[in-house]
């Protein structure tokens, strides 16, 4: 199957966003404002657009999380740092990984840069909490830090479309997990180690999904089970094509070739790991065999 303009605007976003997620600057930065481990930093970094939420709020919005993981880190962290300190956090933190992965980086993606703020600026907020929340910070100034801003709004909004699919879908937390992992994401394990669902937890799940005859007795995708999760990826990307038809082909053309070589630098590199939660993979031929010196210009 051809991948649609809004699942491969995402694939080749997706990577630099990432940067704050796998980078150990954020949780260096994190832990400096006194936070409490890999978690704690990962749930107050990405729900900080929010405000001081609880852990209910957090939980609903981020989804495919247990909601027991969630409390352990939120409302915690905002007695160890405000909403406002962690953004700044974040951002210093983004600031500091992308300098060491890339040379000169102000000057390497300032056109991309504009390009992806433009889009940002497009990507469709309402109903959408995440998407919503990140596009109504202020732009950073360093055009490689409204980069980053741009692809977190852009994922943000996708990401509360692919939430609202799950839900029409009527895939539970857990379900979404299972039904990506039977259709060729990452692996039951992977999905447990950083989403907690207990193995009880799973079968559970796995059970409800064998009697809507979308799971068959080995836990391998039916037919039906195949459609519905294909359903829930039309309806995130053509809620997602919303943003990008009003940009236009021709800017998210030139989107596409300026921000691939970034992208698959930080993907050659290392920075983030190909078989992540995400369920985001470049193939060996999409990766540079080398760092370009100036990707984007």
């Amino acid at each position: 199957m051809s991948e649609s303009r809004a699942r491969r605007m995402w694939r080749v976003l997706e990577p630099y966003h990432a940067i704050s997620y796998f980078a150990p600057d954020t949780r260096q930065a994190t832990d400096a404002l006194g936070l409490r481990g890999g978690w704690m930093s990962y749930f107050g970094c990405r729900a900080a657009p929010l405000g001081a939420v609880g852990p209910d709020v957090v939980a609903a919005l981020f989804y495919n999380f247990h909601p027991s993981m969630v409390a352990r880190a939120i409302p915690d962290a905002w007695n160890y740092a405000s909403p406002e300190q962690l953004l700044t956090a974040r951002l210093e933190a983004v600031d500091s990984a992308v300098r060491r992965l890339l040379p000169d980086p102000s000057t390497a993606v300032r056109r991309t840069a504009e390009l992806a703020r433009r889009a940002a600026e497009l990507a469709p907020v309402a109903g959408r909490a995440l998407g919503a929340a990140n596009a109504a910070l202020e732009w950073p100034d360093e055009p490689h830090l409204v980069l980053w801003q741009a692809t977190t709004i852009l994922r943000e909004s996708r990401g509360d479309g692919h939430v609202a699919a799950l839900v029409g879908a009527e895939l539970s937390p857990c379900q979404a997990c299972i039904t990506i992992s039977a259709a060729g994401g990452p692996s039951k394990q992977v999905f447990q180690v950083n989403r907690r669902w207990s193995d009880e937890e799973w079968a559970e799940a796995e059970e409800d999904l064998k009697s809507r005859g979308l799971l068959d007795a080995d836990g391998v995708l039916t037919e039906a089970g195949r459609a519905l999760r294909q359903q829930v990826e039309d309806t995130t990307d053509r809620l997602a094509e919303q943003g990008w038809s009003a940009f236009g082909d021709e800017a998210a053309a030139e989107l596409d070739r300026l921000i691939r070589p970034i992208s698959g630098m930080i993907m050659a590199s290392g920075a983030v790991p190909p078989d992540n939660p995400m369920a985001m993979r470049w193939e060996p031929e999409e990766l540079p065999p080398t760092a370009s010196a100036d990707p984007g210009r």
